[in-house]
């Protein structure tokens, strides 16, 4: 039964490894995700042939539970909710690695049978991820849905977290060194080690929260491989390296794409810097008189004589839940003769894939969602770029003001195209505070209103032409 069980987790590790593979293109993601739960199927079943299973009734009961918080919760999450729902989770697993942690410890304790060294730190660590991960994640959901804001925390919060976190490395070296028994040493960590989780995240700003939501995924699953050792499961330590591995890759990937430091990031706000990724302009001097407003009307005008248009959606796309309309537009003008591709920056929206998924559940063909490296060089013989509900992405001071705080960051060259609109419902920045010198430039029109509104009514004056 043994090697039955090992040879099932085997089998996982390599859906696993497939299925994220799979999620690297939009073709193929599907696939992926299928292969992926098949995985966790098997993972879960090989769990279940354990010998030390000791109430079946009370398992079955929870993953009945729990998948109909699952099917209700896929049900009632709005796509531009995703990164709320996806932090929500990463706390739920790192909450989950705590209580699995500390449980196992109280077992051992009471029967007194304490494990070695190596089982110590297996617990401690398990508790430290588990924990930090759980409370930062509950703080990026409320600065994901704005609970929360992004002013400089107080220099007493600061120091309570340079506080927790030194107490949180003394109080871990102790308990492995020899306190594994002492359950007060416990207690205290776990404490410091949730209030460790608040004063790291909080001083974070908006800007920067795509990255803390894929590093805390990643925090889920180095807690989640921690359990696996205390618990000495094979199957939830490959799940879980597997997790820790691809959100750190991921967490890589976006630092570079949006030209931030991962440590800045992380320790910027709570050593006293900058972390929140740029400083509020007056955007009433900045675009006073100078933005060419214009109407679906004239939109509708432009686009009959286009043959080359790109579409690049952002997250107020996804806000006006416009993905169908978007559609339906470039029906309209492929029905013309005009060519319609879409640009996708790595981290539009607010997670990475958020505009693919968006798109996809349109049924926009996958050969038409371009990458940044491969629209960039076309944009030039671009005859109109629309630009929709996206800001920091397109902003032209990421690579033309060496000043601003977004330089250096990649971003899709929408002020090349012949002509640019931005369709906008206000002026108001992006996530990193800073006006957007696209609006003002002299190729660039704004239609003002809610992309979904304004891509119908520019459909509907096209058929009228």
């Amino acid at each position: 039964m043994f090697a039955l069980i090992n040879f099932s987790y085997l089998t996982a590790a390599v859906c696993f490894i497939l299925g994220i593979k799979g999620m690297t293109r939009p073709s193929t993601a599907v696939r992926g995700n299928q292969l992926a739960a098949i995985g966790m199927l098997i993972a879960i079943v090989a769990a279940l042939l354990h010998k030390d299973v000791i109430s079946y009734a009370t398992i079955i009961a929870g993953i009945l539970l729990g998948a109909a918080i699952g099917i209700w919760l896929a049900r009632r999450t709005a796509m531009t909710a995703m990164p709320e729902l996806v932090a929500s989770l990463n706390g739920v697993g790192g909450g989950a690695s705590v209580a699995v942690a500390a449980s196992t410890w109280l077992h051992a304790s009471n029967v007194g049978i304490l494990g070695s060294t190596g089982w110590a730190v297996a617990i401690i660590a398990s508790i430290i991820i588990g924990a930090i991960t759980l409370t930062g994640s509950g703080v990026a959901v409320a600065k994901l849905k704005g609970s929360i804001g992004d002013s400089r925390i107080p220099k007493i919060w600061q120091l309570v977290t340079l506080v927790s976190l030194i107490t949180v490395v003394v109080i871990g070296s102790l308990f492995v060194a020899g306190g594994a028994g002492n359950p007060v040493l416990l207690g205290v960590a776990i404490g410091f080690c949730l209030l460790l989780g608040v004063g790291l995240v909080q001083p974070i700003g908006g800007a920067d929260m795509p990255v803390v939501v894929a590093l805390l995924n990643a925090y889920s699953g180095l807690a989640g491989a921690a359990t696996g050792f205390v618990l000495d499961n094979q199957g939830l330590i490959i799940t879980g390296s597997l997790v820790g591995a691809s959100g750190l890759i991921l967490t890589a990937v976006m630092c570079k794409a949006m030209n931030r430091s991962l440590p800045n990031v992380l320790f910027g706000g709570v050593l006293g810097g900058d972390a929140a990724g740029g400083t509020q302009q007056d955007e009433g001097d900045f675009y006073a008189g100078k933005v060419k407003y214009a109407t679906p009307d004239d939109l509708a005008l432009l686009l009959d004589g286009a043959r080359n248009v790109v579409m690049v959606p952002g997250y107020g796309l996804a806000v006006a839940q416009a993905q169908h309309s978007v559609k339906e537009l470039a029906g309209e003008l492929e029905s013309r003769g005009a060519t319609v591709n879409y640009a996708i920056h790595p981290v539009a929206g607010r997670m990475p894939g958020h505009m693919n998924v968006l798109l996809a559940e349109a049924e926009i063909p996958y050969d038409q969602l371009k990458d940044m490296d491969t629209i960039n060089p076309e944009l030039p013989r671009a005859d109109v770029a629309i630009v929709l509900g996206a800001n920091d992405v397109v902003n032209p001071a990421a690579s033309e003001d060496p000043s601003s705080p977004i330089y250096g960051m990649p971003i899709l060259d929408v002020h090349r195209a012949r002509t640019v609109v931005v369709v906008k419902r206000s002026l108001s920045p992006g996530f990193a505070g800073i006006p957007n010198s696209l609006f003002i430039r002299d190729n660039s029109l704004m239609v003002k209103g809610d992309a979904k509104d304004v891509l119908q009514a520019t459909t509907r004056a096209m058929k009228e032409l």
